[in-house]
């Protein structure tokens, strides 16, 4: 697959992962432990045969440019890139990206001056595993001008995502981005479930595409319209030849903390709907090069404790331990994400930390969490309790935020003990 290229799109504002996206891109939000998003997508390139891949970048984007060239980095006889494409400010145009259609549109003198006889275009911001090949030599088989990989979901899943119809030889005829009515909705249902699950009896847009080059510039500087999903592949439907691909493989939008919250918990299950683990074609990231995490009398259900963390006399359940986590004596931790940290404190960072009385990095003594999401670098102190006991929906406080009933721990917040969230 050398001759296709896929571009990545990176450079959203990611304004419903908020508190995550408040220093960093939703690409580069860490998952699983260890990982970032934008290595989804990177390695499913990798382990189809594309080794030409352009990441398009925007919003807070240094974190994420920092992990993509520390990371991925080809050798010296090979053609292969990862090469990140950030908004500029050209002769033509000085604006920042207005939606993924404008982001590729303004990146176009740079992406066909590497020859391709496809472009594979992607979004940052989904877990799935996925071989592109054969997505790609249907694609060629049917002579088609633009394919769209589509997923069948249920009704209640639709109104969140760009649903279609297709014909008998699998090309789409019409396209409703988030259907909202009962009538759109009973429009695009389809007459038999197409998978297993007899619930699933729409097609949505997974956001993946692959375009013939020619037809994607046509398509884009024949319109000022700044979406795919709204704008463009509406209108390309009754223009060219536009197909649907159908994957029925484990797929998760990461849009929303719950669906970030639901989807990291479930890494924990006995038989996860999506695993890290995988010979075949693992998930790259950064190496680090951490020792093994040390545990002292826990006693753990259910969990994925990462490189490089000290736990010591804890009750962890249903949970993922990112990398560099201290967690202290007598905690209690459940259906929680931490995320970990960046760096390791030196005894001299400890002591100036008891000399300033603010808590070392990592979880105090004898806290308990429950139903929460811990950003990198938190300061959490002893004997603090976050487990929302009231139930609260919504709200902000000094250092976190409740979101979808989740209770999100800022990256370097500072929770000092004795605090009750």
């Amino acid at each position: 697959m050398r001759d296709v290229v896929g571009l990545i799109l990176g450079g959203g504002q990611g304004s419903r992962l908020f508190p995550l996206t408040e220093f960093r891109s939703k690409p580069a939000v860490p998952i699983g432990g260890k990982y970032r998003l934008i290595d989804i997508p990177i390695s499913n390139c990798i382990h189809s045969g594309i080794n030409r891949i352009f990441v398009l970048t925007q919003f807070n984007s240094a974190s994420l440019h920092r992990h993509i060239s520390t990371t991925y980095r080809f050798d010296s006889f090979s053609d292969g890139f990862v090469e990140i494409m950030a908004a500029e400010q050209t002769q033509d145009s000085a604006d920042w990206y207005q939606g993924t259609a404008d982001a590729v549109r303004q990146q176009l003198r740079h992406l066909l001056s590497r020859k391709s006889d496809q472009v594979l275009i992607l979004s940052g911001d989904h877990l799935y595993r996925m071989d592109y090949r054969a997505f790609i030599e249907e694609h060629r088989d049917r002579a088609a001008d633009v394919s769209i990989a589509v997923k069948p979901v249920s009704r209640k899943e639709a109104p969140s995502l760009g649903i279609l119809k297709v014909d008998d030889q699998g090309q789409i005829v019409d396209f409703c981005e988030k259907p909202q009515t009962e009538a759109e909705l009973d429009e695009f249902r389809l007459d038999e479930p197409l998978g297993e699950d007899p619930n699933e009896l729409y097609l949505a847009s997974m956001g993946i595409y692959i375009f013939e080059p020619q037809v994607l510039v046509s398509l884009l500087m024949g319109s000022d319209q700044d979406d795919f999903g709204k704008h463009i592949i509406p209108d390309a439907i009754h223009k060219v030849g536009v197909y649907a691909h159908t994957f029925d493989g484990y797929w998760e939008d990461i849009g929303t903390i719950r669906s970030f919250y639901e989807a990291n918990l479930a890494l924990t299950d006995a038989q996860p709907p999506f695993s890290f683990y995988h010979s075949g074609a693992p998930i790259y990231t950064h190496a680090r090069f951490l020792a093994g995490t040390r545990l002292e009398n826990c006693r753990i259900e259910r969990g994925i404790v990462c490189e490089g963390s000290y736990i010591r006399y804890a009750q962890i359940e249903r949970s993922v331990i990112g990398i560099r986590s201290v967690i202290g004596a007598g905690c209690q931790i459940a259906n929680t994400i931490i995320m970990g940290a960046d760096f390791d404190e030196t005894p001299g960072d400890i002591e100036r930390n008891a000399s300033q009385g603010i808590p070392n990095v990592g979880i105090g003594a004898n806290t308990t969490i429950d139903g929460a999401i811990v950003d990198k670098n938190a300061r959490i102190g002893d004997q603090v309790n976050i487990t929302n006991r009231a139930g609260v929906k919504e709200a902000e406080g000094p250092h976190y935020y409740i979101r979808d009933g989740i209770v999100v721990v800022a990256k370097d917040a500072v929770i000092p003990s004795g605090t009750v969230i």
